[in-house]
């Protein structure tokens, strides 16, 4: 279940030591980026850092929650986070959320891809359960998908969801240390590489969360 309910924000602009903060309803549009994931709030920050708006991390806000992601889709789960940060801040807000999806395992884990294994289990863990799931499985029957959902909820409360795949195989073994999650066993063969051996631009070419959020910059710049 998420936290308690929490009475509106009014996001701060961090300054430096010794400098004023004003409010940020003196500035352009201000967008909460819905996620407490540091790996996540890298990327989307860096993906839509360059557009004319104010980004704001939800880790930033003192107190602030997220509900369970208990939908039974990416677009549901990402719009629960959304519309938790939107109503928090009243600002519009971007959730996202996404997922392996390995054929051989009927789609497995999917939209459970972060609670894989359960709650005790970390990126590594999940990933070497993972492959033990896989071990007998040829590479040929190995293909997967990153899908990502993105949902923007407006100032207003209009919802819109946009979504990003990227197509690849699951690795024998993990490579590269770049990334988090599965990004070490996830091959990319465009690439001839794993997510995990990418440059952080080389990812952001390509990845679904870049391709995700390639069309929610269409929704922001709107």
């Amino acid at each position: 279940m998420g936290g308690p309910e929490m009475a509106p924000h009014t996001p701060q602009r961090s300054g430096r030591p010794g400098e004023a903060v004003a409010p940020l309803d003196t500035l352009n549009r201000r967008v909460v980026l819905a996620t407490l994931n540091p790996g996540k709030l890298r990327e989307l920050a860096r993906l839509l850092g360059d557009l004319p708006i104010e980004l704001l991390s939800l880790a930033d806000i003192p107190g602030a929650t997220l509900p369970e992601e208990t939908a039974r889709t990416y677009a549901d789960n990402a719009l629960l986070k959304a519309r938790a940060a939107q109503r928090l801040t009243g600002c519009a807000a971007l959730g996202d959320d996404s997922g392996l999806e390995v054929d051989a395992l009927g789609g497995a884990p999917g939209v459970h891809s972060a609670r894989f294994g359960g709650a005790g289990l970390d990126d590594a863990g999940r990933v070497a359960l993972l492959l033990e799931r896989l071990r007998a499985v040829p590479a040929a029957k190995r293909t997967a998908r990153f899908r990502c959902v993105i949902a923007l909820v407006d100032e207003g409360g209009g919802e819109h969801t946009v979504e990003g795949v990227a197509e690849g195989e699951i690795a024998a073994a993990p490579r590269g240390a770049s990334g988090f999650g599965y990004d070490p066993v996830f091959y990319y063969p465009p690439r001839g590489r794993t997510f995990g051996e990418l440059t952080e631009r080389e990812k952001e070419g390509v990845s679904h969360r870049a391709l995700a959020a390639r069309a929610a910059r269409a929704l922001l710049s709107g």
